[in-house]
């Protein structure tokens, strides 16, 4: 697999390549034209509450999922369609672009959930998988909820868990990496 930023080190405003045929971006870079058939992106996946293209493309396969960024959102009902859709337009040799407004949350769970039902990655190997194409990304904690369900349908266990924090629940991987910035 492959993931690299567009020009050097991840940016918010960037687009992120996470795999041959995945990748991830912000709302602005989304909507810029040349960067798009830069890339050759042949699916935009938008997921956030208004449509931002009126007309794509041609070409250009557009689908909006009107999903808030809020932990109470039901995003784990697009997993599957999301991941089998970014497969399918893979096998037709093309590539997808999943963004929200900021490429942090919701579409860095779209990602994940994809790397976990059609690459057979565990939920945190995904998820740092995707952190590392993209340093930024945090998925909110009920979309973590919904991953670690996703996980546990899909293979029957967990390799992340909510715990108890300071903050309120947290996953442990965020946990560890507060961690692993603490001086030693």
């Amino acid at each position: 697999m492959l993931c690299m930023h567009q020009s050097g080190p991840a940016t918010l405003s960037g687009l992120c390549q996470v795999t041959d045929q995945l990748y991830l971006s912000n709302g602005r870079a989304a909507n810029d034209a040349s960067l798009v058939s830069r890339f050759n992106i042949t699916c935009i996946i938008n997921v956030t509450e208004t449509r931002s293209c009126s007309t794509p493309p041609p070409g250009l396969e557009y689908i909006h999922l009107p999903v808030a960024d809020s932990p109470a959102s039901p995003l784990g009902e697009h997993f599957d369609e999301v991941a089998r859709q970014i497969q399918q337009v893979a096998e037709r040799g093309g590539r997808t672009l999943v963004h929200c407004n900021a490429g942090v949350s919701r579409s860095a769970t779209l990602c994940i959930a994809y790397l976990m039902k059609q690459r057979d990655m565990t939920l945190l190997d995904a998820y740092r998988w995707v952190k590392s194409c993209r340093p930024m990304v945090r998925p909110n904690i009920g979309f973590w909820k919904q991953l670690i369900r996703y996980e546990r349908e899909l293979r029957g266990c967990t390799t992340v868990r909510m715990v108890a924090s300071s903050m309120g629940e947290i996953p442990d991987i965020y946990e560890e990496e507060a961690r692993n910035m603490l001086p030693i």
